[in-house]
């Protein structure tokens, strides 16, 4: 084979070497409207592949990615750490599961499509391979490789293509499988960098830090308008997911590892900022709707004038369930008008003795009643 010729970087993907800032105008001046030339097609081993640190669709778990992409851990030792993660974590498991399963079928059937990119020299003057599409593919087979018995290394094949884009990236990954809603953000933030020429440098410690300057910038006419026909997104839900991006690294990280919905993170945003953590957290345990989370929601801390409202605990199963179900028994009593109620209140009354737990019932609501008898004399 002729030898390759060596690129410093990605033209628009922002792979090059760092310069003195933390963002540098892109030097493909348009480019990345054209369509990918697909110079050659090749079969590589994963060892010789680098994925795109800044793809907007984050794959690797965030506790492994520094060693990762600064090298000091192969993309086997990343693959057999992330599958001991995966036994402790269901969130993590998911994802596995999903990978492994692809890179099986990759023995059963093939790969069908290809990872595409472009030969690179990294930042220790390597050169490698780094990835345009395909992530998924690439984690899929070295998580297959290291949970097999196989010895040698897995061959993918690959399209060197001559101008890798963003938008190739984020129609890629909409293609695959539904993005999360800090995916979505993610993928409308480098949509925006990549029409403003900016790209990110590799001295930023926080890859969030890159798509969180997409909220920062000043959009220049005509730029949503070209964006919307790839996200299929009205501007104003554009601008709502960017808002995602307000919550901490590790919050991003909880919220896109269990995929928690667009309209839940919008409604914990509502909070208070100080409560943010906590309702990620309860949001995960509880499977929380957007009206949920709405309900356990408590205003900021009380000033000399108001009066202290104490934020719901975490219960335990199966005290967790049984909150949401008096909850959701106290908002439809109160939706009813006196007649409704005094009606649905007999049935109760009367559904409860029949079935033979009249006497408990009794018990546990006047204790009940005590409690919240003491917590309202309290305010």
């Amino acid at each position: 084979m002729p030898p390759r010729k060596r690129f410093n970087a990605f033209d628009d993907l922002g792979s090059e070497k760092p310069g003195p800032g933390k963002i540098k105008p892109s030097l493909l001046n348009g480019d990345e409207e054209k369509a990918p030339t697909v110079e050659r097609i090749e079969r590589l081993v994963p060892s010789q592949m680098m994925p795109d640190r800044f793809q907007p669709r984050r794959l690797l778990p965030a506790a492994l990615r520094e060693d990762f992409y600064t090298g000091r851990s192969s993309c086997y030792q990343s693959a057999l750490e992330w599958l001991s993660m995966a036994r402790a974590d269901p969130g993590t498991a998911t994802e596995v599961e999903k990978l492994i399963a692809m890179g099986f079928s990759f023995n059963e059937h093939g790969q069908i499509k290809s990872i595409t990119g472009k030969w690179v020299t990294n930042a220790k003057g390597d050169f490698v391979f780094q990835i345009e599409t395909g992530e998924r593919r690439f984690w899929a087979a070295c998580l297959q490789h290291v949970s097999g018995d196989d010895k040698e290394e897995p061959l993918l094949r690959v399209e060197v293509v001559e101008h890798p884009t963003r938008q190739r990236q984020v129609l890629e990954n909409r293609h695959a499988e539904p993005p999360s809603a800090v995916e979505q953000a993610c993928e409308v933030a480098s949509l925006i960098l990549a029409e403003l020429n900016l790209t990110p440098d590799a001295d930023i410690a926080d890859d969030y830090d890159f798509f969180r300057l997409a909220r920062t910038q000043r959009m220049p006419a005509g730029l949503w308008e070209r964006i919307i026909p790839i996200m299929q997104l009205t501007r104003p839900r554009m601008v709502q997911l960017l808002n995602i991006l307000q919550f901490s690294t590790p919050q991003l990280d909880l919220a896109d590892r269990y995929r928690i919905s667009e309209r839940v993170l919008r409604e914990i945003l509502s909070a208070p900022r100080e409560q943010w953590e906590r309702m990620i957290k309860l949001s995960i345990q509880n499977q929380l709707t957007s009206d949920e989370v709405a309900e356990y929601t408590v205003p900021p801390l009380p000033t000399e004038t108001t009066p202290r409202h104490p934020a719901p605990p975490i219960l335990p199963e199966p005290g967790r369930q049984a909150a949401k179900s008096m909850r959701r028994f106290v908002l439809t009593m109160n939706e009813l008008d006196r007649i409704g109620r005094d009606q649905a209140l007999d049935e109760i009354a009367d559904t409860l003795v029949v079935k033979g737990s009249g006497a408990s019932s009794l018990e546990l609501f006047e204790e009940l009643v005590k409690l919240i008898r003491i917590r309202l004399n309290k305010r």
